[in-house]
């Protein structure tokens, strides 16, 4: 076989070109490679980073059947050597290969002086199999109403659904967080590792909890930021993602009253909120001005700044909508697979399935929650998808395991960090900010280079980036 490089971090077919057999084989049994060298796309730069591939079943249930490679990244530590950290960036359908540079080029480098990092792109996604299926993005036609648009939107969304699962129907409905979480043992395994340290953001909340609920005896020390709910039920997800934007809507106005000698919306709470829901009413363009009222914390300033030239007649520049409230880390690097992710929450999830239904819930929560329950996105989510569900059920264990939550967040909100608490215990680390996974940019990353170092848990509470002035 000729010596080829891996398919790029793009969505690619199940075919996957192995590693270079001509390549000595690690101690750990792996054959490693420089990813640079292998990795169609990988920067030519990073000196670091290595990549190999094991083989793992499509279905556990049928370890003797069809198989795939999934690909596995590694920076060794600097250090003396005391395990391995594997890190997941969330998603579900995020790529997580370079997740071992992110961590050590960011606050909690000094996870790589006595871990090896190892990153995974897990199956579905990029590297590993990735699930592609041709995308429909015909628009409604703009004369109906906003019920039978939404209406065009779900039964198109259902009719992807069936032609993607179609394709390959054993691997789709594979495509679960218990199979992921069964991939990452057998990284465990073939790196030769009796327990491992694992690092989870977001979605990736939920891979650890599930790893932890079937393997615990195998964890050395488990870190969750921005932690997913126990119950995935997305109709709750709607209404609590929501809320928590609803909430941050309040604070904006509050954060606005205590500027009023510099914006002018009112000197109280409740003057501002009115001020500004009577300039949302007005106002041609209602999604821009929902995507600066519900905007994020470090935006504050320049959120009012157009608001101001909004009240004043202006103009200001089309935005997309809100804060994003899907599960997955804000990460600048293009290799996602919306399929992969559609099929893990659509195989996993409870809620509701039928349009009639999800038009009511939304009506309701736009009542409910006037500002931002209108945005709610996950209800209804998996309309006509063909194959049944099974739902997340986690279990406590006795390995070390650390929460983070963040104070003000609306993608995974705090109260979900105290729900999975309640369910699989560990200790909550609280980040007094709104940020998404933030924890690895701050000051106190130390917290999570010091629990795997240690085990020492931390039930503090740390303070975010700050607000910017008001200018």
């Amino acid at each position: 076989m000729s010596i080829k490089k891996l398919a790029g971090p793009v969505l690619v077919g199940l075919l996957l070109v192995p590693l270079s057999p001509g390549t000595a084989a690690a101690a750990d049994g792996l054959s490693w490679q420089p990813c640079r060298t292998i990795a169609d796309g990988w920067p030519a730069e990073d000196q670091r980073t290595e990549c190999a591939m094991i083989t793992v079943p499509v279905d556990y249930a049928k370890p003797d059947g069809r198989t795939f490679e999934l690909a596995v990244s590694r920076i060794k530590a600097t250090g003396s050597r005391d395990g391995v950290i594997l890190a997941n960036p969330g998603g579900p359908g995020a790529y997580g290969m370079d997740m071992p540079r992110r961590l050590l080029d960011s606050k909690t480098a000094g996870l790589g002086v006595h871990h090896d990092i190892i990153g995974f792109a897990p199956r579905g996604v990029g590297y590993s199999a990735g699930l592609s299926c041709p995308q429909d993005s015909t628009p409604p036609d703009p004369s109906l109403s906003d019920k039978e648009k939404a209406r065009f939107l779900s039964e198109r969304d259902a009719r992807h659904y069936q032609d993607c699962v179609a394709r390959d129907p054993e691997f789709t409905a594979n495509l679960t967080t218990a199979n992921v979480a069964r991939d990452m043992d057998r990284i465990r395994q073939a790196l030769g590792e009796e327990k491992i340290g694992y690092y989870g953001i977001s979605w990736g909340t939920a891979l650890g909890a599930e790893y932890r609920t079937l393997f615990d005896d195998h964890v050395a020390a488990m870190l969750l930021d921005s932690v997913v709910v126990s119950t995935f039920d997305l109709t709750a997800v709607d209404h609590d993602q929501m809320t928590a934007l609803e909430n941050s809507f309040h604070d904006f106005a509050g954060w606005l009253a205590g500027n009023d000698r510099v914006y002018h919306f009112g000197a109280t709470k409740e003057a501002a909120t009115l001020a500004l829901l009577d300039l949302r009413a007005q106002a041609p363009d209602r999604s821009t001005v929902d995507s600066l009222l519900l905007g994020a914390r470090r935006k504050w300033p320049d959120s009012a700044q157009q608001l101001v030239k909004l009240r004043s007649g202006g103009k200001v520049p089309g935005a997309a909508g809100p804060t994003r409230t899907g599960f997955d880390w804000h990460d600048p690097n293009p290799a996602f697979n919306l399929d992969q992710q559609n099929a893990l929450i659509c195989n996993e999830s409870s809620g509701t399935r039928d349009f009639e239904t999800r038009w009511r819930n939304h009506l309701a929560l736009s009542a409910e929650l006037p500002v931002a329950g209108s945005h709610g996105s996950y209800d209804g989510h998996c309309a006509g998808w063909p194959l049944p569900a099974t739902t997340w059920h986690f279990k406590p264990g006795k390995s070390p395991l650390q929460l983070v939550g963040h104070a003000y967040e609306s993608v995974t909100p705090l109260p979900w960090a105290y729900d999975m608490r309640a369910h699989i215990g560990g200790s909550l680390l609280t980040v007094e900010d709104d940020m998404h996974g933030s924890l690895s940019i701050l000051p106190c990353a130390s917290k999570a280079v010091e629990f795997f170092d240690t085990g020492k848990t931390s039930s503090a509470t740390c303070p975010g980036a700050p607000i910017p002035p008001a200018a």
